[in-house]
């Protein structure tokens, strides 16, 4: 029996996408189709999978970028052999409780190995893949590690500003296991690309030092030339530049935005069939096809068992830490050196910036966990994310060392965590100003979204960051991140909070962490140890001012100091208080009623923030009792900021006065 061609290979996932979208009378049949053939060489040649262990540690990773092409990722892992994606699944397209949800999800769809849905952050997430690869390549050998990265990416993909962080970096650290094929089709949802784009693509990747091939994108042995020369590179990554047609197949609306975002239509389905001549009904595939497909899927069967062979084979301890790092466990020895650190915080206190301390936390962390890899966008001597136990940078000629300079690409920063994060084996944190986390906060979204444990670092967390002015001072975005599901924000009072804060980010393998920290220096509050991480609480008793309470103060970083020196002055007044550092919001809501009814107690309360005053009436009665921000800041000494914005001990004993001699009448 003659064996079945490429093109008709590529049929299948050209009629099971717009079989797909057709049923669910919603989706993107166009990419789909015009990528089909690009996809088939890519997969039945090149790509280094198995089907039957889709989560292998030494797989090639595949990334669609342009996600709403979702339906040709979905269609070739049913075709493959995946056995997640029986053929229901793609008949359930978009549908509740599916796997095959419009856009490739993590965790979600086993096979997808990272989110994409907003454009570009796939292919900046690639590069995070990459890094991790050649990261952990150096640290434990080519036996172990040797895969590579592939992305499929659309126009959409390149006009997004996030992409060009991504691909500067890329080729600067000349990621030479990175490949994009960019489905070059020229049309966009508004119609055609010339309306907006219309850059020399290829020159520009060349600028950012990649090796670029262009080449039909229906043209088999084109691509597949095309995809041999990129493995051989060696020294830099490779764009593909694939011209195509969106929608090919289709008589009416290949090549037009009419198949860009909307379903062919019952008759130009039918239509297409016959100019593809597919005789088969909807989400029919015939046997020898789907057998041939299934051959090719099981063809990496052999590589990850020679690989499962070399690991066995490989030295005992090297095993072991490998194997650790890819189960997402922590070393043994953190946990005791993080308790020996509070213990000599305690016995020998410090004032410092919560950004110094954390630098001081990093030293002791980065030592007993080796999958620690920092950085920073261009801000390592502010956000003090340098330390001396991550060894030398992280470069092409050093890729064991721990440390990145990301140069100033927030965004792409933390889009490349979320990639080594799920690459797995690394640890990943960032450091920027908290408030450009606005040009990172759909990665961070994206980070909640996937369950990944990325560490961001955010410093001058408020206006105590002083003369730089408002446009440096973040004001809204402590509750912005509160309100962002699945991100614990972490605002520690002390370098023991500091300390613990890191713990509980490190610990935290599914969840990603936001510390923010503060510029100036702040008294060590926390004087004795009880061998309890109280920061993982969220909220806590710090401070208590009499047997009996009549005023509770909460509080969070820089401000509880605030709060304890008013404490002590409303005491002297009579008043009996307790002072409760509230580091996180999200970790204290996860204790069970009796514990948060103990802390918060049942007096009148006053919240102090140096931030917005959003959100803080879900623990006092009003915005009236809470003393914070209700404007932009301003460009003033640190001392000068608070007095004039109103946060102050006397704000504080003047409003706590008034409260309480409103709840005697």
């Amino acid at each position: 029996m003659k064996e079945p061609t490429l093109f008709e290979l590529a049929n299948c996932i050209r009629s099971l996408s717009f079989d797909a979208v057709e049923q669910a009378n919603s989706g993107h049949p166009g990419a789909p189709m015009g990528l089909a053939d690009a996809a088939t060489v890519l997969w039945t040649r090149h790509l280094k999978f198995d089907p039957k262990q889709p989560d292998w540690p030494d797989r090639d990773r595949f990334v669609l970028s342009n996600g709403h092409a979702s339906m040709l990722q979905y269609a070739l892992l049913h075709l493959t052999g995946f056995e997640s994606m029986p053929l229901t699944e793609l008949q359930n397209f978009r549908q509740w409780g599916s796997v095959t949800p419009g856009h490739p999800e993590f965790g979600h769809t086993p096979g997808v190995d990272i989110t994409t849905g907003p454009l570009g952050q796939g292919l900046a997430g690639a590069v995070g893949m990459a890094i991790a690869e050649s990261s952990l390549r150096a640290r434990f050998g080519e036996d172990l590690v040797d895969h590579r990265t592939w992305v499929i990416c659309g126009d959409g993909c390149l006009m997004e500003g996030v992409s060009q962080e991504a691909i500067s970096l890329a080729g600067h650290l000349k990621l030479d296991k990175l490949t994009v094929l960019y489905d070059d089709n020229g049309i966009s949802i508004d119609g055609s690309t010339d309306l907006a784009f219309t850059e020399d693509v290829a020159g520009r990747f060349v600028a950012a030092g990649w090796h670029v091939i262009q080449c039909d994108g229906h043209d088999h042995q084109a691509i597949d030339d095309a995809l041999k020369v990129a493995r051989q590179q060696t020294d830099r990554p490779t764009l593909i530049a694939l011209r195509t047609v969106i929608g090919f197949g289709s008589p009416n609306k290949s090549g037009t935005a009419s198949s860009h975002g909307a379903p062919l239509g019952t008759e130009e389905r039918e239509l297409t069939r016959q100019s593809l001549n597919w005789t088969r009904s909807a989400f029919d595939i015939p046997e020898a096809l789907l057998d041939q497909w299934r051959q090719y899927g099981g063809r990496g069967i052999g590589a990850r068992q020679d690989w499962e062979s070399r690991v066995a084979a490989s030295d005992p301890a090297v095993r072991a830490e490998f194997e650790r790092r890819m189960a997402g466990r922590l070393p043994e020895p953190l946990t005791a050196a993080v308790a020996r650190a509070r213990q000599e915080l305690v016995a020998n206190p410090v004032k410092v910036a919560t950004r110094k301390a954390s630098q001081q936390a990093l030293d002791i962390l980065a030592e007993h966990c080796p999958e620690l890899i920092g950085g920073s966008a261009d801000l390592s001597g502010s956000n003090l994310t340098r330390v001396k136990a991550l060894g030398q940078d992280y470069t092409s000629a050093h890729p064991e060392g721990r440390y990145i300079s990301y140069g100033v690409r927030e965004f792409g920063m933390a889009a490349m965590m979320n990639g080594m994060a799920v690459h797995r084996g690394l640890i990943p944190y960032g450091g920027t100003f908290l408030v450009f986390s606005d040009y990172a906060r759909n990665a961070i979204r994206l980070s909640a979204l996937m369950n990944v444990g990325v560490v961001y670092v955010m410093t001058h967390d408020s206006i105590g960051l002083g003369e730089d002015g408002p446009t440096h001072q973040p004001v809204e975005h402590l509750a912005s991140f509160r309100a962002m599901p699945g991100v614990t924000v972490l605002r520690p009072a002390d370098a023991v909070e500091t300390l613990e804060a890191w713990e509980v980010a490190l610990q935290s393998r599914q969840t990603p962490t936001l510390l923010a920290l503060s510029r100036q220096g702040v008294p060590q509050l926390r004087l004795r140890d009880t061998g309890e991480n109280l920061t993982a609480r969220g909220g806590y008793i710090i401070r208590e001012f009499g047997a009996r309470r009549d005023l509770t103060l909460l509080a969070t970083g820089t401000e509880v100091s605030l709060a304890v020196g008013a404490a002590h002055r409303l005491h002297e007044q009579g008043v009996n208080v307790a002072v409760v550092s509230m580091p996180s919001w999200e970790l204290f809501e996860q204790n069970p009623a009796g514990y948060r009814h103990g802390v918060l107690g049942d007096a009148p309360r006053i919240a102090i923030e140096a931030a917005s005053t959003f959100g803080w009436t879900r623990y006092v009665a009003s915005e009236e009792n809470v003393i914070g921000m209700t404007t932009f800041g301003a460009s003033a000494p640190a001392e000068t900021l608070y007095e004039q914005m109103g946060i102050t001990e006397e704000a504080i004993i003047e409003r706590a006065n008034t409260l309480l001699q409103s709840s005697v009448s």
